[in-house]
């Protein structure tokens, strides 16, 4: 998993709790938090923590890893390189992170293996989308994806639908007028 990722998730934390409870939640975890935006780390370090911080917090681990997704859209948004979805809409801006972002994210780390994303019954308002990852972490793209519906200033209701494998879960969504 990329540095951005752990950076980015320290500097939340900091943000949304202090920087008390973030010391907290790297003691509790056995990490240094001494991590780069461009090194790259064992997703299972990013568990221990979201785990940790829950422990320190009380607050859910599945509820930590939606804020985090949430909080993290729009900081990852600014890093794309070439940026063209500022006329796009939440729909439109899920289908490119398949068919654009991930596979220029493999260009740039070719040792990398981003989530991968199918879609079916789409029509103007409504989408179906499988979330594949070994990671497990289909409560931080909840969070993804309501930071875009935001972004794009949209209502949008998500269902999520756990399966029985644990790197795979759907999410039912529906964009309205509210």
């Amino acid at each position: 998993m990329k540095g951005i990722i752990f950076t980015e998730f320290i500097d939340i934390v900091e943000n949304t709790f202090d920087l008390e409870v973030c010391q907290s939640m790297l003691d509790k975890a056995g990490d240094s938090g001494a991590y780069t935006s461009v090194g790259s780390y064992e997703h299972q370090r990013l568990v221990r923590l979201i785990i940790s911080l829950s422990k320190v917090t009380g607050v859910p681990a599945e509820q930590l890893q939606q804020t985090f997704g949430r909080a993290v859209f729009p900081r990852l948004l600014q890093l794309l390189p070439n940026y063209h979805f500022v006329d796009s809409n939440t729909f439109d801006f899920i289908r490119s992170v398949e068919a654009y972002i991930h596979q220029e994210v493999k260009k740039l780390y070719p040792d990398t293996t981003p989530p991968r994303f199918e879609f079916a019954n789409e029509t103007e308002t409504t989408m179906t989308m499988d979330y594949h990852s070994a990671r497990c972490m289909g409560y931080v793209c909840l969070g993804l994806l309501e930071g875009c519906a935001d972004y794009f200033n949209q209502a949008l209701e998500i269902t999520l639908e756990p399966t029985d494998q644990k790197d795979h879960v759907r999410f039912h969504l529906l964009l309205s007028d509210n």
